[in-house]
């Protein structure tokens, strides 16, 4: 029997045919997406057999299947550890505050570019932004360093001590380091993040503001009415993605811009950089498969709730 359809609908046996026509006929842009789907394989979806590990007490002797399988007691050191609040307090709000005023500040500064009259001077600011994107962790802890040295550092010397002002051990004082910590983060990624708000506002149809302009609109006016509106749909899609590595935090920014000292752990010790302390100090790697599994269920389980609760507001905003 022959399976009948409704008219503009179509059954699972004919998309298969419609798939290999996008195929010949995409081909070209395929096979330049084949390398990015192959990496992605190779290092994203082929380690994922490593989650057994969690469930382990590995031992190198016998191996990753002869391994004695210990359950949820790497889950159960992990949690049950003094230092899980603090570590988990810090990853989830300096993650928040990393979401909201990055985007917020992205977004600030792609308007503001956009808006300059001449297209050089605003290719030469957004360079200027762009390029601390490219320096390492480790080079931008030492620039850091140079301002904060309590014995030569520009911030002591050159600034504390004009206004008789004794100098700071900054390196040993926990209560700077939360606003130290979200500097360094805008700093770095603020050219960046940018970027892709430049580009959501170059598909912006002109005709909106020529018609704004000619109804007597404001500059204002047109960034709140017009430029903000338009743009609500990619930060709510950048939130989402965002909202996925809130258990995950840059293991440079946490590590190397504080160098590692002792009493700043309170404010900047975070589930990655425990992890790390964890597993050079000790060798357990299975509480530290245990860590990496914990970040990844709760991150896709933030991203399906943030996306259900989207979803429920405005659909159109939805990842999916």
């Amino acid at each position: 029997m022959k399976q009948k359809t409704l008219v503009g609908h179509t059954t699972h046996t004919d998309r298969f045919p419609y798939i290999f026509k996008e195929l010949i006929k995409n081909k070209t842009l395929f096979l330049m997406t084949l390398p990015a789907v192959l990496l992605i394989i190779l290092l994203c979806y082929l380690p994922m057999f490593g989650i057994v590990l969690a469930f382990e007490n590995f031992n190198f002797t016998k191996g990753f299947f002869g391994s004695e399988w210990v359950g949820f007691k790497n889950f159960e050191y992990l949690f049950r550890s003094s230092d899980a609040f603090i570590i988990t307090r810090n990853t989830v709000f300096y993650n928040l505050f990393f979401i909201a005023a990055g985007n917020l500040t992205s977004l600030f500064i792609a308007i503001s570019l956009n808006e300059l009259y001449s297209k050089r001077l605003s290719k030469f600011y957004h360079s200027c932004m762009f390029l601390p994107y490219f320096l390492s962790w480790v080079v931008a802890s030492y620039l850091l360093f140079s301002f904060l040295s309590i014995e030569k550092g520009f911030i002591n010397v050159g600034i504390l001590k004009l206004f008789g002002i004794n100098a700071i051990n900054w390196y040993i004082e926990p209560k700077y380091w939360p606003f130290i910590i979200v500097f360094c983060h805008l700093w770095k990624y603020l050219g960046y993040n940018s970027v892709i708000y430049m580009a959501g506002l170059t598909s912006i149809e002109k005709e909106y503001y020529e018609s704004a302009i000619v109804d007597g609109a404001t500059k204002w006016q047109q960034i709140t009415k017009i430029t903000i509106p338009l743009m609500s749909t990619m930060m709510c899609i950048l939130v989402l993605l965002a909202t996925g590595n809130i258990f995950r935090s840059d293991f440079g920014l946490f590590y190397q811009v504080p160098l590692d000292t002792g009493t700043l752990y309170s404010v900047t010790n975070v589930l990655d950089t425990y992890v790390y302390r964890s597993l050079t100090k000790t060798g357990d790697i299975g509480m530290a498969a245990a860590a990496g599994f914990y970040q990844a269920i709760v991150g896709f389980v933030l991203v399906l709730a943030a996306n259900l609760a989207v979803r429920k507001v405005d659909s159109s905003k939805s990842l999916f």
